[in-house]
This record gives structure tokens, sequence and C-alpha cells, in this order.
């Protein structure tokens, strides 16, 4: 028997030429939890005329999500395929979004870039999570704002994300995630705290209801058990 790949970084190319196509349920699933994102994120930053970092943006949907509220967005991966798929859409959508190829361990911008980075379905996927949040702190500016989620790492969050959506209902592909790379909030809170960020609130995120397709939308949510979304900023002077 063929053991399962995990943390299958693989699979956002492999669908890049049908992105945004609707075709394909578990690329619906993640359009679907960009609105449920924002609806909090939205809450916490003014987006109109901000400098946005995506940091690891697949194919663009909250890239232009954010650019729609006024952002002035860049949106990085690893993912060259995908990047590819995003500046096609951006172009014909007539969208001003720049698009690179790159990794969050070594972001090529400047020290104080932007005024946020947005990194969802992200942080359980990095190879060096401290460098990859020192890297956001390096990139924003003082005063700055890091909005995220990512998995948190539990027997619920590992029977919810690996054996309900990966195993059973297919609303990612096998393989999409390592259970053992997922973090607790209270890791997370701490590699901030040490990358130099001010700590701010987090809530859940999962779904909340169904569309005309049967598909899940998603928002905020009380519990952090599943995933869960936060907020950091940058002091604005560094002590």
């Amino acid at each position: 028997m063929t053991k399962t790949r995990r943390n299958n970084l693989n699979i956002y190319d492999d669908v890049a030429a049908n992105w945004w196509s609707d075709d394909i349920k578990w690329v619906r699933t993640l359009k679907n939890m960009v609105p449920g994102r924002l609806k909090w994120f939205d809450r916490h930053i003014d987006w109109s005329g901000t400098s946005v970092l995506d940091l690891g943006c697949a194919g663009g949907f909250m890239a232009e999500a954010l650019a729609d509220r006024g952002a002035k967005v860049i949106g990085i991966d690893p993912a060259a395929q995908a990047i590819e798929a995003a500046r096609s859409h951006a172009a014909k959508a007539g969208k001003d979004i720049r698009y690179d190829v790159g990794l969050g361990e070594d972001l090529p911008y400047p020290t104080n870039s932007f005024d946020a980075v947005v990194c969802v379905d992200v942080l359980e996927h990095v190879t060096d999570l401290d460098q990859v949040l020192a890297e956001v702190a390096r990139v924003l500016r003082p005063g700055g704002t890091f909005l995220f989620d990512t998995i948190n790492r539990n027997p619920v969050a590992r029977l919810a994300a690996i054996t309900i959506a990966e195993d059973i209902v297919g609303l990612l592909p096998k393989g999409t995630h390592d259970p053992d790379m997922f973090i607790t909030p209270a890791e997370l809170t701490a590699t901030l705290s040490h990358a130099g960020f001010d700590i701010g609130p987090q809530t859940g995120l999962g779904p909340r209801g169904i569309n005309r397709r049967f598909d899940f939308t998603f928002g905020p949510l009380p519990s952090k058990a599943i995933i869960y979304m936060g907020i950091a900023t940058v002091p604005l002077q560094l002590q």
C-alpha cells in the first residue's frame, strides 16, 4: 500500500490551469473561505490605500479580494504555475496586483515595505516557522499588522482536517497537510512574541452554512479547536 505523501504543496500547481474555473470542489472550498476570513479581518484594519503582502497567495483569491477593498497588493507563493494563473486572472479582470514566486523564509522585499501581511492556510506548511515570522516582521513597517490563520494541533483538529476533510469528504486532496506541522495557539503566540510582535486577538474559523452548490461557507467561530485566526502587530518603536 502506497503511503500518502504529507504536506504535498504540488497540489496548487497541479490545478493551476483550473484555479478560477469553479470546477474543482476543494479549490472552491479555498475560495469560499476568503469571505469568512475577511469578515473578521475587516474589523481590525482599513484596507483602503494599504500596502499588503499576501504571503502564500496561490492562485490569487485573497489578493483579489483585498484589491477590491482598495489595498495595494503584492502576492507571493512558491507555486510558479499558480502564480501564473493569478497573474493571468488579475490581468483579465483589470486588477493591478503584482505576483512574485518566492518563499516566506526569504522574502525578496526591502525592510519596512508593507503596512500589512496576510498569511492564510500557510503557516502549517512552512519548513521554518521562526524564519518566516522573522521575515514578516522585517518587511512590515512599524505599527504594521500581521493577519493570519492556521490549524491547531490536537486530536480534534487532526480528525477534522485529515480524517474528515481529506480522507472522507474530499474538501482537500489527500496529503495536503501533515498533522505534525499543525501549530497550537500557545506555540504560535510564543513564536510571534520572539519575532518581536505585539499579540492581538484570536478567534476560530469554520463552516457556517451551505451554499447552492452544497459547498460549505465559512465564518468566525468562538472555538479555536480546529482552525484559528489571529492578529499581531509590529510595535511602533522596537524595544
